[in-house]
């Protein structure tokens, strides 16, 4: 399955990132997360590392797959058609992080590599990834400490950058259907080749290490805010928006189904507890209302 004299630095890059984030989540939360290794009969697998009913977190996983297969199929390359056939692999770390207490955000993190290979023909390869919060209840100290973790983490890569990965995040993170944004943003990146394999290499890492330092302080700060039923409701009303964008509109997801992925292994990002309701919207004034004006409008927070 080693399509590329690359495969084996960034599988063991991406292992690592996987083993060293849970670590810390788990000495945050003092919850231990379970491991659970599986296969695909196309080619390759991951590890699944899930917790359920922490002490903080009341659903997180932490994703490692290395995947591949012998042709793309036609609906994962609808963007580049070109692709359609070729041998493929696919390798990264992707979490998603639900808190129970509704003064605690959402967060989600993604780092991956993709290439296509064809005999006779240059391999075609690409790096994506990036983070973002998703506050039920936001504060606008830890929206500000989110993106200036990102933005310095994407600093020695060029000016502009961050602020390119932080627009392409706003528009991505966009349930179109609601005509709103899913959370505050962070950065976000895909197909990137730029600069060479090293640059965009070093790049992703930088995102996969800053994670933990952009989103724990927030916990740590939040996790003994005391709530009652009011915030879980409107968490779990919230939550169904971050579901609505992982099943219709999420790239990852998508290729995941399409690919053969194990389901319950890409559908770990959805949240335990949601609601939906009918044409609701917050009473004007309210600490909700403020999430909608205040906060999901995109700004420049760093």
């Amino acid at each position: 399955m080693l399509l590329t004299p690359y495969s084996s630095l960034l599988s063991e890059y991406f292992t690592s990132l996987q083993s060293r984030v849970v670590a810390e989540l788990e000495a945050f939360d003092g919850q231990p997360f379970r491991s659970d290794s599986w296969t695909r009969p196309e080619g390759g697998g991951g590890v699944s590392r899930l917790i359920e009913q922490g002490n903080c977190f009341e659903r997180g996983g932490v994703n490692f797959s290395h995947v591949a297969g012998r042709a793309l199929p036609a609906s994962a390359t609808a963007a580049r058609p070109q692709l359609a056939g070729r041998a493929w692999e696919a390798m990264g770390v992707s979490l998603v992080l639900h808190p129970e207490n509704p003064y605690c955000p959402t967060a989600h993190m993604n780092v991956r590599c993709f290439v296509a290979t064809k005999d006779g023909e240059d391999d075609v390869w690409w790096f994506g990834g990036g983070m973002d919060l998703t506050p039920y209840y936001a504060f606008e100290a830890d929206v500000r400490h989110f993106h200036a973790a990102c933005k310095t983490a994407l600093a020695p890569f060029g000016d502009g950058v961050h602020a390119q990965y932080k627009k392409w995040c706003d528009e991505y993170f966009f349930l179109k259907h609601r005509n709103e944004p899913r959370g505050v943003g962070g950065v976000f990146f895909d197909d990137l080749n730029d600069g060479g394999f090293e640059r965009c290499f070093a790049l992703t890492q930088a995102v996969g290490e800053v994670f933990t330092q952009a989103y724990l302080p927030i916990l740590a700060k939040r996790r003994d805010t005391p709530y009652g039923e009011r915030e879980r409701d409107f968490q779990a009303y919230r939550r169904g928006r971050y579901v609505e964008f992982n099943l219709v509109w999420d790239r990852g997801t998508l290729f995941g189904l399409q690919s053969g992925g194990r389901t319950e292994s890409i559908l770990m990002s959805l949240p335990p507890v949601v609601k939906w309701r009918y044409d609701w919207q917050p009473a004007a004034g309210t600490p909700e209302a403020e999430l909608y004006e205040k906060y999901l409008p995109p700004r420049d927070w760093a």
